[in-house]
C-alpha cells in the first residue's frame, strides 16, 4: 500500500512543480512588461479631474466626429511620431516647463477656473454623468483632484485610458518617453539663454523684407475669394495718406494709413468659416479668466459674431479651427509623463478629419485656415500639421517656429474677472509715479534670477522683488506698483511671452520687454517703439542706466503712447471698434492679404 501510495503522489508533485515553474515564468514576464512599457502607458487611478473627464467624453477620433480616421491615417500618424522624435532627440533639452503645481497661485487659480468652466459645460457634465461620476473638488497648490469616484468608474476610466493610449502610442512614441525622461536631468531650454539670438531690429529688417518680396503661397485652384484679397492688398498698398483722425494715434502705428485702410477693408469684405467638428472640452469651450484668457476671449467673440461669420464655407476668406490649447493640455497631458507627444497626434487627427471632409483645406494646404492659441505648447502641438496656417500664438518665438509677417503674436492677457474684464484700468499721472522701475514674480526660467541678482534691494527706485506672498492684498500691492511706476519691466519667464507686458498698458506704465527673440504683439501694424523700451537680456546690468538716459519729453511720449494704445488690448464683452477682438482679427486677415498669391490661368 505504501508503494502504490508513493507512486500516486509523484504525478502530482510533478504537477505542482510544472505549475510553480510556469508561475515563476509569468510573473517575470509580467514584470519585464512594467519595466519596459514607460509609466504614461499604465492604468493610472490617481488621475486628476481634467484627465479623467477627458476620457469621459470620449477621447477617440469618433470624438472629432471622423470614427475611421484611426485606420485611414496609421501609416501617416506612425511617420509623424517619427519625426516628432527626432525633433525632440536634437534638441539639449525637452523644452518642458515644470508642471503647474510648481508655477505659484495665479496656476492654482487658473486650474479652479478651468475645472469651474468643465462642470459648467452640458457636454461634458452628462458625459460624467455617464459614468456615475460625483465629483468633490479638493483645490490646493498641488492640483485639481476627484473624490467618491465609485470603484467601477474607476476601472472604466482607466480601462478606457489604458486602451487609448496603446492605441495611439507607436514604438517610436514609447521609445520618445523613455529617453525623455532619462534626460530630464539635463538642463531644459527654458532655463538657458537662447543659443542664437535675433535683434529687435533684425525682426524689423526681416519683416520689411518680407513684405517687399512676392507672395509664394499660392492655391491648388483659383477662387473668387482669392482675387479680393489680391485687390484689397492694392488698395492697402496704395491708401490714402491721413493723419490722426480722432480714433487712431498715428505715431502708434507703422504705417497708420495702411492700417486705417485695410481695417476698412476687412469690416467690408471679410468673412469666416467656423468648423464644427470637435467636441469639448477642447473645442468650443473658452476660459475667460486666468493666463491664457486671450484664445478665450477671441473664441467666444468669434462663435458669437455675427458680422464676420458665414455658414457656407464656400463664402469664406478664412477658416477658423477653434481649439483651446489650454484645454488640451488639461484634458490630455499626462502629469509628470514629460511627453507632449498625444497632444500633438490629436490635432494632427483633426486636421485629418477637416481635409478629409471640406475641399477648403486641400485647396491651400491650410495656409486660409487659422488658429488662436496661448498655451506654451502651442508652437509643439500644431508643428507639421498646421504649419502653412496662420497661427494667432502668445508663444511668438522665432527660434521656435514662429514664422514673421505669417503668424500673429497674440497678447498674453492675465483676466481678473470675467464680468469686468477692465476692472481696475488705469493709473497715476507721470507726474504722481515715483518709482523708476518696478518687477514682480516667481523665479520662473533664468532670466528672472538674473534680474534679481543684478537689481533686488540694490537701489531704492528700481522696485524689483521676488514673488509677492499670495493673497489679495499681494495683489492689489502689486497692481498699486504698476499704477506708480514709470516703467514696468517684463522679463520673460519659461518662454519668451508674460502677460506683464499687456499689464503694464493696462495700468499706464511703459512696458520695458526684457526678452530675446520675443516678436511683440501685432508687429505687423504697431510701432512698439512709440511705446514700449525694448532691452536686450545681456543688457540686464545696465538697466538702470538705460532708463535714466531718457529724456523726460520722450518718457511723456511713450507715457502718452501706452495710454493711446491702450484701447487696442482690451477684451469687451460686446466687442467695439479697434479693441482686442477687432485687433487680432485684422492681424489675421492683413498677414493672409499680404501671402496669397491667386492662380492665374498661367499658374
Amino acid at each position: 500500500m505504501k508503494f502504490a501510495t508513493h507512486h500516486q503522489q509523484k504525478p502530482c508533485l510533478e504537477a505542482n512543480k510544472l505549475m510553480l515553474f510556469l508561475g515563476m515564468v509569468a510573473i517575470l514576464f509580467i514584470i519585464h512588461q512594467t519595466l519596459i512599457i514607460p509609466s504614461d502607458y499604465l492604468p493610472r487611478t490617481t488621475m486628476s479631474l481634467l484627465e479623467r473627464t477627458s476620457f469621459s467624453v470620449g477621447f477617440d477620433v469618433a470624438s472629432l466626429n471622423g470614427s475611421n480616421l484611426m485606420d485611414s491615417h496609421k501609416l501617416q500618424t506612425e511617420s509623424f511620431d517619427m519625426n516628432l522624435e527626432e525633433e525632440i532627440l536634437e534638441k539639449e533639452d525637452v523644452d518642458m516647463p515644470l508642471e503647474e503645481s510648481e508655477l505659484g497661485e495665479e496656476m492654482v487659480e487658473d486650474e479652479l477656473d478651468v475645472a469651474n468652466v468643465l462642470m459648467g459645460n452640458n457636454d461634458i457634465s452628462n458625459g460624467v454623468n455617464d459614468l456615475s461620476i460625483k465629483e468633490v473638488l479638493v483645490v490646493d497648490k498641488e492640483s485639481v483632484m476627484v473624490q467618491g469616484v465609485d470603484k467601477q468608474a474607476r476601472e472604466m476610466l482607466a480601462g478606457a485610458e489604458q486602451n487609448v493610449m496603446l492605441q495611439r502610442g507607436s514604438a517610436a512614441s514609447m521609445k520618445n518617453s523613455s529617453v525623455i525622461n532619462s534626460r530630464m536631468v539635463k538642463k531644459m531650454r527654458c532655463n538657458m539663454p537662447p543659443k542664437t539670438v535675433m535683434t529687435f531690429d533684425e525682426m524689423n529688417r526681416l519683416f520689411l523684407r518680407k513684405r517687399a518680396s512676392q507672395p509664394k503661397m499660392k492655391p491648388e485652384w483659383s477662387s473668387r475669394r482669392d482675387h479680393e484679397l489680391v485687390s484689397a492688398r492694392t488698395q492697402i498698398t496704395n491708401a490714402p495718406i491721413i493723419g490722426n483722425d480722432g480714433e487712431l494715434y498715428a505715431p502708434l502705428f507703422r504705417n497708420v494709413s495702411m492700417f486705417k485702410r485695410s481695417y476698412e477693408l476687412m469690416q467690408q469684405i471679410l468673412k469666416v468659416y467656423i468648423y464644427k467638428e470637435g467636441k469639448p472640452p477642447i473645442f468650443h469651450v473658452p476660459i475667460l479668466k486666468g493666463l491664457y484668457a486671450s484664445e478665450g476671449w477671441f473664441m467666444k467673440l468669434m462663435e458669437s459674431d455675427k458680422k464676420f461669420v458665414v455658414k457656407d464655407p464656400k463664402q469664406a476668406h478664412l477658416f477658423y479651427m477653434p481649439f483651446s490649447t489650454r484645454m488640451l493640455q488639461h484634458a490630455m497631458y499626462v502629469r509628470n509623463s514629460h511627453n507632449r507627444t498625444n497632444l500633438a497626434l490629436y490635432l494632427k487627427d483633426y486636421t485629418n478629419l477637416i481635409a478629409s471632409k471640406y475641399s477648403s483645406w486641400n485647396r491651400t494646404n491650410g495656409a486660409d485656415h487659422f488658429f488662436v492659441a496661448c498655451h506654451d505648447w502651442a508652437p509643439y502641438e500644431t508643428r507639421h500639421h498646421m504649419e502653412r496656417s496662420v497661427k494667432a500664438m502668445c508663444n511668438s518665438d522665432v527660434t521656435q517656429g514662429f514664422k514673421i509677417g505669417k503668424d500673429v503674436s497674440l497678447p498674453e492677457t492675465y483676466v481678473r474677472s470675467e464680468r469686468n474684464p477692465q476692472r481696475d484700468i488705469g493709473g497715476k499721472a507721470p507726474s504722481k509715479r515715483s518709482i523708476l522701475a518696478f518687477f514682480a514674480g516667481s523665479m520662473h526660467g533664468y532670466l528672472r534670477r538674473i534680474l534679481l541678482e543684478h537689481w533686488k534691494e540694490k537701489d531704492p527706485v528700481m522696485k524689483i522683488f521676488g514673488r509677492m506672498p499670495p493673497g489679495v492684498a499681494s495683489k492689489m500691492n502689486y497692481i498699486q506698483h504698476m499704477k506708480s511706476s514709470k516703467y514696468c519691466i517684463c522679463a520673460k519667464g519659461y518662454e519668451v511671452n508674460s502677460p506683464r507686458i499687456v499689464e503694464a498698458i493696462f495700468y499706464e506704465c511703459v512696458p520695458v520687454i526684457i526678452s530675446d527673440n520675443f516678436v511683440p504683439p501685432f508687429f505687423e501694424v504697431l510701432n512698439w517703439e512709440a511705446f514700449s523700451v525694448i532691452v536686450a537680456e545681456k543688457d540686464i546690468p545696465k538697466l538702470k542706466d538705460i532708463l535714466i538716459s531718457i529724456p523726460e519729453d520722450r518718457y511723456l511720449e511713450m507715457q502718452l503712447g501706452v495710454r493711446k494704445v491702450q484701447q487696442h488690448f482690451l477684451w469687451h464683452r460686446n466687442p467695439v471698434k479697434y479693441d482686442l477682438f477687432h485687433m487680432t482679427l485684422h492681424s489675421i486677415w492683413y498677414n493672409r492679404v499680404f501671402q496669397i498669391r491667386h492662380k492665374t490661368k498661367e499658374g
